[in-house]
């Protein structure tokens, strides 16, 4: 069965980074493009980064450009988010996704939890 495990969440001071990864199994990792969203208290879940199921193409959310780079390693099912220069709300927990165009539904991890505070 398809199954997405996100890692590398924390808690980070303001300014610093992590790097989540995102280890997929259960379906042919390189044919699908990724995603990497976030939900933070009180919010809707919002798309942060997308890259292609190459890795040749990446997308950002304006509030993010610059700061995070989305990429993925097909040889090992993987894809992360490194995350530089943190801000207070960048805390969310982050999942990582795909969509299954075959049978018109998305795929979610569990999330992973990061916090960026002093």
């Amino acid at each position: 069965q398809v199954q997405l495990v996100e890692s590398g969440g924390g808690l980070v001071q303001p300014g610093g980074s992590l790097r989540l990864s995102c280890a997929a199994s259960g379906f042919t990792f390189n044919d699908y493009a990724m995603n990497w969203y976030r939900q933070a208290p009180g919010k809707e879940r919002e798309l942060v980064a997308s890259i292609s199921n190459t890795g040749g193409s990446t997308n950002y959310a304006d509030s993010v450009k610059g700061r995070f780079t989305i990429s993925r390693d097909n040889a090992k099912n993987t894809v992360y988010l490194q995350m530089n220069s943190l801000k207070p709300e960048d805390t969310a927990v982050y999942y990582c996704n795909f969509y299954r165009w075959a049978v018109r539904r998305p795929y979610w991890g569990q999330g992973t939890q990061v916090t960026v505070s002093s």
